[in-house]
């Protein structure tokens, strides 16, 4: 069962979390919010601005909080231990917070309740019942993400949950106590790990001293794209919110901070399930794939070592882009790359890459410089543009053919559909104008002498090549 926000300061009082001046409360479209009870100012330069909250440590979720806690529940540490391999800071808070779910659950409904009741039993009864993040968007909404560089992050990172959450459920099962809380009585369920993995994206922060945290009441203050607020640690590690310097604010004005000035729209929505209209970064990201004819395209992805993608930034009006995949993807053998199994002194085997003769293994992500060393450089990087070209000229064409029907649109949440539509129209125009630079570029470089004396003498090897042919066939007696 949730709680009532105005159960929030008892709460608060109980945990030694203080507020001064400020209140959360509930706000027109955002859910809950933090306010201003009476005026602030912080002037400009000032080290010593006025503090909002005070957040004990204890009362933080991170990986060494999450430890002490586990000292204190036998069960939850043989979890953490039955998971040792999969551990992190975010499936750490994840587990914890699925326990507190399932006990908060069970005891309503007079199941066993197993674990050390803690702050964050209750606290966790704050939390939204639904954070608006793609991944819990229903499968008509998913569709308003077909052809944007969020359609393959979605399906990829749903798909992720599932596989944790069946690892979690094995291991859990195995341990009598958790098997009656989560499982026997089905207390939790895959849609709760979707759910608290969108709490943890949407509320984790990161502390300058102790890094991936959350943080109970300061995760509930909203962004903006010009924040009155920002957190930070002190010597014994309490987390504060503090004034902005050069900040006022009124009394009744909603405390902001920002979640990050460069997080693109497809971040903040897959993140946050908004996007700041305000916000000045317009970027996106778009998976890149092999030529699906190159025989080496196995070992450049091994010794690419991540997921190739093409990046597309506007920045003060001038768009940039960059791809370092596409760089190695363009190279071949008859250009001077070669991969070889070399054996090292305790008899495993290294795959290693080299360029022109010289061992560059460790400049894999680099070949947009090594490529230089070409002697025809310019047809490296005309090679490179056309590729790039070809995937963002790809990625318009489905978003402008994947548009929703009325039909579908009109059973959509407002929210969804507002942010899926904004998303689209933002895409689809950085896309063009990315697609017009690109083909700038791409005849530039066909206009340069070493692309014309490179493709002139391709152009004369294949007319020599299919003479010799006709000569051939010429020839045959047989």
């Amino acid at each position: 069962m949730s709680l009532s926000i105005e159960d929030l300061p008892a709460w608060a009082r109980l945990n030694n979390v203080s507020f001064s001046g400020v209140k959360v409360t509930k706000t027109e479209g955002k859910g809950y919010g933090v306010f201003a009870q009476n005026d602030m100012i912080a002037a400009e330069g000032c080290l010593d601005t006025p503090v909002m909250f005070t957040v004990p440590r204890d009362l933080t979720l991170n990986t060494t909080t999450i430890d002490e806690y586990a000292k204190e529940d036998k069960n939850f540490k043989q979890l953490l231990e039955a998971l040792a391999e999969h551990r992190s800071t975010r499936t750490d808070i994840l587990l914890f917070l699925l326990i507190q779910t399932a006990r908060t659950r069970a005891s309503s409904k007079n199941h066993l309740s197993v674990g050390v009741s803690n702050p964050w039993t209750e606290y966790s009864r704050f939390l939204p019942e639904v954070v608006l993040v793609p991944t819990e968007w229903t499968e008509d909404e998913r569709l308003l993400l077909r052809g944007t560089s969020l359609e393959s992050a979605v399906n990829a990172k749903i798909s992720a949950l599932d596989s944790e959450f069946e690892v979690v459920r094995e291991a859990s099962g195995d341990i009598p106590s958790y098997h009656e809380l989560l499982w026997e009585h089905h207390t939790v369920s895959f849609q709760d790990w979707i759910r608290l993995d969108a709490i943890y994206r949407s509320r984790c922060l990161q502390l300058p001293r102790s890094g991936e945290s959350m943080v109970p009441c300061i995760d509930m203050i909203n962004h903006s794209a010009a924040p009155s607020a920002y957190y930070d640690e002190n010597s014994n590690d309490q987390v504060l919110l503090l004034l902005r310097p050069g900040t006022s604010i009124s009394q009744g004005d909603e405390v902001t901070i920002s979640y990050g000035d460069a997080k693109s729209a497809a971040e903040m929505l897959f993140s946050y399930g908004f996007i700041d209209s305000n916000s000045t970064a317009d970027s996106l990201v778009l998976p890149l794939r092999p030529f699906p004819d190159d025989p080496l395209a196995k070992a450049k992805l091994v010794a690419f070592g991540e997921a190739p993608k093409v990046h597309v930034a506007r920045e003060n009006g001038t768009i940039r882009w960059d791809s370092r995949f596409a760089h190695l993807m363009c190279v071949n053998e008859e250009d001077g790359l070669e991969f070889r199994v070399l054996q090292d002194t305790d008899g495993g085997r290294q795959l290693r890459v080299f360029w022109r003769d010289e061992d560059v293994t460790d400049q894999t992500a680099n070949f947009a410089d090594l490529g230089e060393t070409h002697p025809f450089p310019e047809v490296m990087q005309l090679r490179v543009v056309t590729v790039v070209l070809e995937c963002i000229q790809t990625q318009l064409e489905r978003l402008e053919s994947c548009q929703p029907s009325d039909t579908v649109s009109s059973s959509l949440r407002e929210d969804c559909s507002k942010a899926g539509i904004l998303l689209r129209q933002i895409e689809a125009k950085l896309l063009k104008d990315a697609i017009e630079v690109l083909e700038k570029e791409r005849d530039s470089l066909m206009e340069a002498e070493n692309v014309v004396a490179y493709l002139g003498s391709m152009e004369t090897a294949e007319l020599d090549l299919v003479g010799e042919e006709a000569s051939n066939e010429a020839d045959d007696f047989s």
